[in-house]
């Protein structure tokens, strides 16, 4: 995992968070399943674009000129209409149609801007910056990720300097949140882990 480069690193938590929305599908009819695995989606897409804010996009727009600039805005309000759709999200139950409803739109709304990360934005910023540099940034994405925020944070600034400070400044208070907030156990985890490797053998 080290030695991944940015874009190998992006691609895997995109394919995660189809994954634990996949999950969450699954388990219909599982109310408290569903809730497990909704809020572990959250908590992935919140690091991923807290990550991605911090770290990903300062380089694309240093490296990449006036174009770097419009894309990395444009994600950044990609970004902040999926955040407004979690928070959103928080204050419902799975037992809500408009919880269903609402994590529809998250993966909707994610799925064009992963699309276009990987398929434009890294890859430009690769050519640019090299295979080592990508990897350093990877591990430095991977590193953000761990002590940024885990819960939405929509009013937060989210262009350096001040997304990192308001990010840290909520970690504190995202860690006392999810102690209280149940995550899908490692057995569930498990049976995700097989469900993929069935996928990968029927295909």
């Amino acid at each position: 995992m080290g030695h991944e480069t940015l874009i190998e690193a992006i691609k895997a938590d995109h394919q995660e968070m189809y994954d634990y929305y996949d999950e969450y599908i699954r388990a219909e009819g599982d109310i408290d399943a569903q809730g497990k695995w909704g809020r572990l989606l959250t908590w992935e897409v919140a690091r991923h674009a807290a990550g991605e804010e911090i770290v990903v996009y300062p380089l694309i727009e240093k490296h990449l000129g006036e174009e770097g600039v419009r894309m990395a805005n444009e994600d950044r309000e990609q970004h902040q209409a999926v955040k407004e759709l979690l928070y959103r999200l928080e204050s419902l139950t799975p037992a809500k149609q408009e919880y269903h409803d609402t994590l529809k739109d998250v993966i909707n709304h994610l799925k064009p801007h992963n699309d276009s990360e990987e398929i434009n934005d890294l890859p430009a910023l690769e050519k640019v910056i090299g295979k080592e540099a990508s990897r350093k940034a990877a591990a430095e994405f991977s590193r953000t990720k761990k002590l940024a925020p885990t819960r939405p944070h929509p009013s937060a600034p989210n262009k350096p300097p001040y997304e990192t400070l308001a990010g840290f400044l909520a970690l504190p208070m995202d860690k006392v949140k999810d102690l209280f907030a149940s995550f899908p156990t490692e057995e569930m985890k498990e049976d995700m882990a097989k469900h993929e490797n069935n996928t990968i053998n029927t295909t």
